[in-house]
């Protein structure tokens, strides 16, 4: 019995022994150096693709991938979108990668497929004024482009075109069944596009964006596929590397714990997926046939500014066909204030204040069209808002000599103005004249008196001693503002027509 019960505490203390060093050997494999957590998603049993059951969630894969062959900056926040480095002028890669599963986007297989690449602006607010901001630039870079392609390094594509009316694109037909790779080169920088104030500013950042079409059943390449862009910053030869090399500097001098909130650094950038860029600017509507206003020719007759019945600057004329000087209404409709916008030569804002109407436009300050609009086009679109009218650059008041002339009788208070022995006032037209040539004078003349203009042969103003003076642009420009006449008509010595005679 003494001998069973000392097998049964040797089995015991084997027992006891065999669970220690168990757990022993547990501590030692999760401990702090050992265990981790990709690990253990990484078994077969985390796996969805092995698994088995399909995810209804699954976002679908996206027909295409571009891939921009530049590091991206290790500077950036975790769920802050990647930015990038580019120098200026120099060929980047972008890799086109046909994404496509099998049974994807099937009409497109064994054909070709275009693609836009653009440099746009980032920033929201430089969108709205992306057409003034390019001919701003276009004009202190005449002939360069924004974007270029770098022909002979690129593979696979064809028909590379560019517009000159847009800089920043440049498009090209690939296929995807083909090793497609195109290297692109900026030429504009990010500092170009900041406000100059005490040198050192930020520059804007860009985004190089990708879209790419299949052809409709007219052959057309205007059925989208798929887009995708990535931010970018563009600095001058070789300040990237630089800027690269600072923020990685900056980055190894943080502790483990900060350097968490930041993404790390990859060799390239994918371009993620996005909004089809919109075709927004009116003047490439003749180079892109973008869904812009367009208008019958019926339409664009009702628009023209009629010829002036009035030698007012001002004059409005009658009916619906207004002149470029009329002022827009509170209670105009969206229509009419798009017609409005057109008439007076703010088409290219046109598709910007598409939902806008009268009362809409004149509630923002100039500071809001400054900014929308930049400054020229804003301050002169602010103008027009307040009807804010060029002075005439010299006035002159005529009045009709014959009897026949309309005459008011003058009122017993008056004290001024030429009148007759039996108390008539003669009505005078006021004649504001811009150009200060004697065409100008002839035409108003004619207008405000409503005689034939092609039966004035010649207009002489009555000098001392009676003589007639021809009038000239350098009489014209000679007389006196607000000098008054009396207008006279006298037939032609061949009988043709009649002179004018102001006295």
């Amino acid at each position: 019995m003494a001998w069973v019960l000392k097998m049964d505490e040797a089995v015991e203390a084997g027992l006891v022994h065999d669970f220690d060093a168990s757990l022993s050997g547990i501590g030692q494999e999760l401990g702090a150096g050992a265990y981790s957590m990709s690990d253990v998603l990484a078994l077969p049993i985390f796996k969805e693709e092995e698994s088995g059951l399909p995810l209804d969630g699954d976002p679908k894969q996206p027909p295409f991938q571009y891939v921009l062959c530049a590091a991206t900056s290790p500077a950036v926040k975790l769920h802050d979108e990647s930015l990038t480095y580019l120098n200026q002028g120099q060929s980047y890669e972008i890799r086109m990668l046909d994404n496509r599963k099998v049974g994807d986007v099937p009409e497109i297989s064994g054909k070709l497929v275009k693609s836009i690449i653009r440099v746009v602006f980032h920033d929201r607010r430089l969108q709205y004024t992306e057409h003034q901001q390019l001919e701003g630039w276009k004009w202190s870079r005449p002939g360069d482009r924004l974007l270029d392609l770098d022909i002979p390094m690129s593979v696979g594509v064809i028909d590379i075109r560019t517009n000159p009316g847009q800089l920043n694109a440049v498009e090209f037909l690939w296929d995807p069944a083909k090793r497609t790779s195109v290297f692109i080169q900026v030429h504009c920088i990010s500092t170009e596009f900041t406000p100059r104030k005490h040198g050192g500013e930020k520059g804007v950042p860009f985004r190089v964006q990708v879209d790419t079409f299949k052809q409709n059943e007219h052959g057309d390449y205007t059925d989208h596929v798929h887009s995708a862009s990535c931010q970018i910053k563009v600095f001058k030869p070789k300040g990237a590397d630089r800027k690269q090399k600072t923020d990685r500097e900056k980055m190894e001098k943080r502790t483990a714990h900060e350097k968490e909130k930041y993404q790390p650094s990859y060799d390239t950038t994918i371009l993620s997926e996005c909004s089809p860029w919109p075709v927004t600017s009116a003047a490439y509507a003749s180079d892109s046939p973008g869904p812009a206003l367009t208008f019958t020719a019926a339409q664009h007759s009702s628009y023209s500014v009629p010829e002036s019945n009035s030698s007012s600057p001002n004059h409005q004329g009658d009916g619906t066909c207004l002149g470029i000087n009329e002022q827009l209404q509170p209670s105009a409709t969206i229509q009419e204030t798009q017609q409005w916008l057109l008439r007076q030569r703010f088409t290219s804002y046109a598709r910007l204040f598409t939902n806008f109407s009268g009362a809409d436009l004149l509630k923002l300050t100039k500071e809001d069209l400054i900014q929308i609009c930049g400054p020229a086009d804003g301050i002169r679109l602010y103008n027009s808002l307040r009807s804010r009218t060029i002075r005439p650059r010299l006035t002159i008041y005529v009045c009709q000599e014959q009897p026949r002339g309309p005459r008011l009788e003058r009122p017993p208070e008056a004290g001024h103005g030429d009148h007759s022995s039996n108390g008539a006032v003669y009505v005078y037209h006021a004649i504001y004249l811009e150009e200060m040539v004697a065409s100008e004078v002839t035409r108003k003349l004619a207008s405000a008196f409503n005689v034939p203009l092609h039966q004035i042969n010649q207009v002489y103003r009555q000098g001392p001693t009676g003589i007639h003076v021809l009038l000239s642009d350098q009489v014209v420009q000679n007389f006196q503002d607000e000098s008054c006449f009396l207008f006279a008509t006298v037939k032609a010595e061949n009988g043709e027509g009649f002179h004018i005679i102001l006295k």
